[in-house]
């Protein structure tokens, strides 16, 4: 019943907790722009306040960039559940181009849509209105227990959209002070509009440039066509062999540390029933280009890529100009899943470009190995699976656990420094419009996240 009387609470307080996400959303907290420095110190400032007012020992700690907030709570004395590490971030993306806005980005409205009651506002989605939902669950439970609901601590961020400059130093002197059993993060979506997530697999990222020289300079090619390298042509053959016929990557050694799918997470993706044809048929495509042998999610949230971002070299101006290049240039990525180690892809990439480079060419290579692993959570920890059911108890609908094809640095950094795994739920949908003009949050993401949050806590807490 104490459950419900905080369910009870959290729905007649809405209209105030609504008010509260529009006086932070109010605040400019534009991290990546100096002119806006004082507005993230301000932003931290209130968070601190708030947190206070519901019983935490919070404090604006400073840094080389903006400040991060830093809050504890030991809860009730007989509080036996997990200590909960929670992670957000204050700031904001910039909001140009201001003349695509409907109205002004820091002057939040909830409107009326085809799709149900939105606020719209920069940060709504993105993500002071995802992490809002676990504070004003928090509130509730104080107003109905007298404390919070067990061991907690809250990390919020000032700089998640520029980079993160001060995060890893931060975490690093202060890994005593952020020890946890659990992360929670709360910066990502659902599935679809109804179906509610968790997120247990991020993929990595590494990337590499480089530069295919030949001749010591540009040839005409009437006089050398024919005769002459040409290190477009080299380039487009080895890129070329990049993939098999199957879609398979064709670098020696690059699925050694790729695992298989787990059988109960395949099931759920298989019963989440993704409408690939829509998916591409949305940007103008129609063939699933990838893995012959590998369904459309597993391609996207599972499976290791190499791609070629860039690829340029020669005249490309106006007209036309017959010469052969003295060099080609690309850009290649690769997202990364299970155990590949970024520090192992590219310099075997590196080994396979150059065993293919012909007479009279060479290759540059412009950066030093780049990237992080992916970020695979062990979904054994019971958590998960009270957390699910908290998830299908609140929204109707079987949560699922889902992966995402980009990164989300921050659970590998929970993961690498702290040694903690995460609990990546949000309630974001996909067109939220996060870093583009009318962002927005749907009212009954904010109203049915705090209530999940609630019935989450009751369940680890």
């Amino acid at each position: 019943m104490t459950l419900d009387a905080v369910l009870a609470r959290i729905d007649a307080d809405l209209p105030q907790s609504l008010d509260r996400l529009k006086d932070l959303l109010r605040i400019p907290s534009i991290s990546t722009d100096p002119a806006f420095n004082a507005d993230c110190a301000r932003a931290a400032d209130w968070l601190v306040e708030e947190l206070r007012s519901l019983g935490f020992e919070a404090s604006a700690r400073s840094t080389p960039g903006h400040p991060m907030v830093v809050a504890h709570s030991d809860g009730p004395a007989v509080a036996a559940g997990r200590h909960l590490l929670f992670y957000g971030h204050y700031d904001v993306q910039p909001v140009d181009p201001l003349n695509l806005w409907h109205r002004d980005p820091f002057d939040p409205e909830v409107q009326d849509t085809p799709k149900g009651p939105v606020i719209r506002a920069r940060g709504a989605g993105d993500d002071k209105g995802q992490f809002m939902t676990f504070v004003e669950a928090m509130r509730a439970w104080k107003a109905v227990h007298g404390t919070l609901p067990g061991k907690l601590t809250i990390f919020l961020e000032g700089e998640e959209e520029s980079g993160s400059p001060s995060l890893i130093p931060f975490m690093k002197e202060n890994a005593g002070e952020l020890a946890a059993d659990l992360a929670i993060i709360c910066d990502t979506g659902m599935y679809d509009d109804s179906v509610p997530s968790i997120t247990t697999m991020l993929r990595g990222l590494a990337k590499t440039e480089f530069t295919i020289h030949a001749a010591n300079r540009d040839l005409h090619s009437g006089m050398y066509g024919g005769l002459a390298r040409n290190p477009l042509t080299v380039l487009s053959k080895i890129l070329g062999n990049l993939h098999d016929e199957t879609g398979r990557i064709t670098i020696p050694g690059f699925y050694d540390d790729v695992a298989e799918l787990p059988d109960q997470i395949r099931e759920q993706w298989q019963a989440l029933a993704f409408d690939h044809a829509k998916f591409l048929g949305d940007v103008g495509l129609s063939i699933p280009a990838g893995e012959q042998d590998r369904t459309p999610l597993e391609m996207i949230w599972s499976r290791p890529t190499a791609e070629v971002n860039g690829l340029w070299g020669g005249y490309n101006g106006a007209g036309f100009k017959t010469v052969l290049p003295a060099e080609a240039h690309a850009k290649v990525s690769f997202r990364l899943v299970s155990q590949q180690d970024p520090h192992k892809i590219v310099p075997a990439f590196r080994t396979w470009v150059e065993a293919q480079l012909p007479a009279d060419c060479r290759v540059e290579w412009h950066d030093a190995v780049d990237g992080s692993p992916a970020s695979v959570m062990s979904i054994a920890d019971p958590a998960f699976e009270a957390a699910r059911a908290a998830l299908t108890e609140e929204w109707a609908r079987t949560a699922a656990y889902v992966g995402a094809g980009g990164s989300i640095p921050i659970a590998g950094y929970f993961k690498e420094y702290l040694g903690l795994d995460a609990l990546l739920i949000g309630f974001g949908r996909d067109d939220d419009n996060i870093h583009s003009p009318n962002e927005k949050y749907d009212l009954e993401s904010f109203h049915k996240g705090i209530r999940s949050w609630a019935r989450i806590l009751a369940k680890l807490a």
